[in-house]
């Protein structure tokens, strides 16, 4: 069944802080450091952009849906029961009998380089089409967070991108985009282009300083910041890992410092950041206070295995502003 086929025009749809999308993939990892191949296991766990951050805004206490595609097995299964588990709407996901779930292998070469290896052309996610894009999910948004990596993993996938966009702006919401870049599946120019005119139809982006690069020319995080905003956005977010961010947000420049935290897994980390921001935005927070929750959610996100596992609640962030004790009783 197609999203179009599950709405029903004549009743809104229930107003839903973010509405996201894209590949959510089955995720194994050796759970010791060292080559893969001599992992006498694997953990199973998920693991996609998109659904990262919509768990993030959940577990802050925004509401969250997903939409995309999984294949009819017990990797989709695992997908829509951990999403479920974790309070963010599955409603209008479709399960797509004809093609599988992707996988990503996760190795922990060493104590400080993970390497990420993804199995899905042909996947059920890389099908997603216009079709399956729930309008009016999307026009009940406070805001739509897309990324890059859609409008990479197929042409129906960029289309419904493209589709869902269009819809967001049309309604007036505002629309979210982390660069998310991919070098597995596109070339830098080719992501560029195509990164560029979604920055110029985006409120608010999220990117590393290589991502934007890709986009536009600055020698430093300010210009990057500045150089993006230029294009149209309101805010614009250049992370920058242990360094913190600079943001350039209607027209400010905000620097933000990184909390230091030991590292242990560095993936989700974006996912964290953008998680921690947009919870504050759909609560109309002021500025210093969205930089100030995603930068503690990305710390947060880097300190457990896991894609997202470590994202953490309201009172989490409690416990990080204490740095007197270890253990709390």
């Amino acid at each position: 069944m197609t999203a179009a086929e599950q709405e029903s025009p004549g009743r809104p749809a229930t107003r839903v802080d973010l509405v996201t999308f894209g590949e959510t993939m089955a995720r194994l990892e050796n759970p010791v450091v060292g080559p893969m191949r001599h992992a006498r296991s694997l953990d199973l766990g998920i693991g996609g952009a998109e659904s990262n951050t919509a768990i993030g805004l959940r577990r802050l206490g925004a509401t969250a849906a997903w939409f995309g595609r999984v294949g009819d097995d017990e990797f989709g299964r695992l997908i829509t029961t951990a999403l479920a588990g974790e309070g963010v709407r599955i409603d209008h996901a479709v399960v797509d009998a004809s093609a599988p779930t992707a996988l990503l292998f996760k190795e922990r070469r060493s104590g400080t380089l993970t390497r990420v290896q993804y199995y899905r052309t042909g996947s059920a996610g890389s099908r997603l089409d216009p079709a399956d894009v729930p309008h009016a999910l999307i026009r009940s948004a406070r805001v739509l967070h897309v990324t890059g990596i859609t409008a990479a993993i197929s042409p129906t996938a960029r289309a419904a991108l493209d589709d869902a966009v269009e819809t967001a702006r049309d309604a007036g919401v505002p629309v979210s985009l982390d660069l998310n870049y991919r070098s597995a599946l596109w070339s830098p120019d080719e992501a560029g282009e195509a990164l560029r005119d979604l920055v110029k139809r985006a409120d608010l982006v999220f990117a590393t300083e290589a991502e934007a690069r890709l986009v536009v020319a600055a020698d430093d995080p300010a210009g990057l910041a500045t150089g993006l905003a230029a294009l149209g956005p309101r805010d614009v977010l250049v992370k920058r890992g242990a360094a913190g961010v600079v943001a350039s947000c209607a027209g400010t420049l905000h620097v933000q410092p990184a909390h230091r935290v030991p590292v242990i897994d560095p993936v989700g980390a974006g996912d964290a950041f953008a998680a921690g921001y947009l919870a504050e935005f759909v609560r109309g927070r002021p500025v210093a206070e969205r930089l100030a929750t995603a930068t503690a959610a990305g710390a947060y996100a880097v300190t457990v295995r896991g894609d997202w596992e470590g994202l953490p609640s309201r009172r989490d962030l409690e416990l990080l502003k204490s740095t007197e004790d270890t253990v709390t009783r």
